[in-house]
């Protein structure tokens, strides 16, 4: 099916912001590499696009962390944003601009919105009982208090169950704790600014109920959530790590992070503009109904993008979002990460090890869009050898080194199909390109990678049918005829193989002497460039061993 993307004008693309407390694991980017495959996409497409994320340094995890380690929060940021900077290189990345939640334009526009907010009756005060820890001395925030869930029974902290996704308020948990001291906290009433979310009830269950591209599982959690009816929530806490709330009086309190983290995605918009000194180049995303908007995300921040941004984009009339990409979750072999059991793997660890390339397609070819998907190392090492290397890499490399041996310097040129088995083919590829279009339009990563695949495994079917070894020594003329449809399907796979495994891509482009990128299924004369080599080393056994000593014997 050929999209037609001739109405999208621009593409906005907010992928979530990791929390500064610790390191990236592969569950994190599970999550998230669907935002560089979304960018390198519309790239190809000729299609302007702007993709920001960033790191959220303000979250009271950090805070948390801080306090157990005896030191500064910003300390703790800092380090780990440019950690998540270094890794997400490593892993070739393309984001346009990623930010922080603690520059100066973030605090700029975090504190406009409340403002507006707050003029618009949006947002008001009120009196509310909190705890508060009378051995700490101190109101707890959310995230101080854990306690167990109402509703499923499990140990869960004071915001948000990571079980059962419910939004909590910390009064609703059953024996609640303070997870500092472990204290029991007592309530003690205070004042803080609320989000009058119910407002929005209305609006967002017609918006939610027209969304029947979205992942299942953001439809269902929204509408079940909306379906119990939204209550307005606390947007301030006492805290000194923060947004500060713009208002005399109220020093002590900043702007709460489940409220102040989302507005990043504007924040950053606006200050890569200014940075690229285009002061309103963001306009042309989000006040532009002819943008489309992706938001890529874990599961457990679906309320976040589906029903608390979406009510602050209302409020300031901005694009609301049109794709939302919620994967669910990463096991590592078969069992929840946790890193209070150590039972994760960083990503810098796991590089040290394996090459960036192998962890990004394994990751897109088991990819946890629609149900949990499994990290297993003995089934990382069969797709990694049979399917990138013995399936597409052999076919690349198949076709190349005979064509260089037999045919060097000279131009391939297919032009139309001159046997039963070239029709054949050629109609496999234009299926299968336009098919990997439409999948990575609509967020079906792991299926289209699965069908640049079928391509490659058509091209070994078409070079095991039409035996070009055996014909050279017939008819050079007739192979080159062969060669020149398999060279030209090798073409196409460099271009759809490219937003998946940039490097891979940039690699056959070097043998064919080629740079042009754009994704388009059109016949051009080729030479190879090069003498091919293997683009893969394969995995030893060896390596595997070594990798699952360190990482899961613990």
């Amino acid at each position: 099916m050929k999209k037609n993307f001739s109405k999208i004008k621009t593409v906005f693309i907010g992928s979530a912001w990791p929390y500064a407390n610790s390191s990236l694991h592969l569950g994190h980017i599970a999550a998230l590499i669907g935002a560089d495959i979304l960018k390198r996409f519309f790239s190809q497409k000729k299609i302007e696009t702007l993709w920001v994320s960033g790191s959220d340094c303000y979250g009271t995890p950090i805070a948390i962390e801080a306090q157990l380690l005896k030191k500064k929060p910003s300390e703790i940021a800092s380090c780990f944003h440019q950690e998540f900077k270094k890794t997400f290189k490593k892993l070739e990345f393309s984001f346009d601009f990623y930010s922080k939640t603690t520059s100066l334009t973030h605090h700029k526009i975090v504190k406009k919105i409340f403002l507006d907010l707050l003029e618009k009756k949006l947002i008001y005060q009120k009196k509310q009982k909190q705890f508060f820890c009378p051995r700490c001395q101190r109101f707890l925030p959310d995230r101080f208090v854990e306690g167990i869930c109402p509703y499923c029974k499990n140990i869960a902290r004071g915001d948000q169950c990571d079980v059962c996704g419910a939004l909590l308020e910390p009064s609703l948990l059953i024996e609640p704790y303070c997870r500092i001291c472990k204290t029991k906290p007592v309530l003690k009433e205070t004042v803080h600014f609320f989000f009058k979310l119910s407002a929005f009830q209305k609006q967002l269950i017609s918006w939610i109920k027209k969304q029947k591209h979205w992942r299942k599982n953001a439809v269902d959690f929204s509408l079940g959530i909306l379906k119990k009816g939204l209550k307005d929530r606390a947007i301030s806490r006492d805290l000194e790590w923060g947004v500060k709330i713009p208002l005399k009086g109220f020093e002590g309190k900043v702007i709460y992070v489940w409220f102040e983290a989302v507005c990043g995605y504007l924040s950053a918009s606006i200050e890569y503009s200014q940075k690229i000194g285009k002061p309103n180049f963001w306009k042309k995303f989000f006040l532009n109904e002819k943008s489309y908007h992706y938001y890529v995300f874990g599961k457990d921040n679906i309320p976040f993008h589906t029903i608390i941004w979406p009510s602050i984009l209302l409020s300031q009339k901005l694009h609301l979002p049109d794709q939302i990409v919620s994967s669910e979750y990463l096991l590592l072999e078969g069992k929840k990460f946790s890193k209070s059991k150590k039972w994760m793997i960083e990503v810098l660890d796991f590089l040290k090890f394996f090459e960036p390339e192998f962890l990004r397609f394994y990751l897109i070819r088991i990819n946890p869009e629609e149900a949990d998907a499994n990290f297993s190392f003995d089934d990382f090492f069969e797709k990694i050898n049979k399917e990138l290397i013995g399936n597409f890499g052999n076919y690349i490399n198949r076709v190349l080194s005979f064509g260089f041996k037999n045919f060097k310097g000279e131009v391939f040129d297919f032009k139309k199909p001159t046997s039963k088995a070239q029709v054949e083919f050629l109609k496999e590829l234009e299926k299968g390109f336009f098919e990997v279009e439409d999948l990575i339009f609509k967020s079906f990563f792991k299926e289209a990678l699965q069908k640049i695949l079928e391509i490659s495994q058509a091209g070994n079917r078409f070079l095991n049918q039409v035996e070009p070894w055996k014909k050279i020594k017939i008819s050079k003329e007739k192979v080159k005829d062969d060669l020149s449809l398999a060279i030209f399907s090798i073409d196409l796979l460099r271009r759809l193989i490219f937003p998946f495994l940039p490097k891979a891509s940039f690699e056959i482009s070097k043998l064919l002497g080629e740079k042009d990128l754009s994704l388009k299924f059109e016949k051009k004369k080729i030479k190879i460039a090069k003498k091919p080599k293997p683009l893969f080393k394969p995995i030893e056994k060896s390596q595997l061993l070594k990798a699952k000593e360190f990482f899961l014997e613990k």
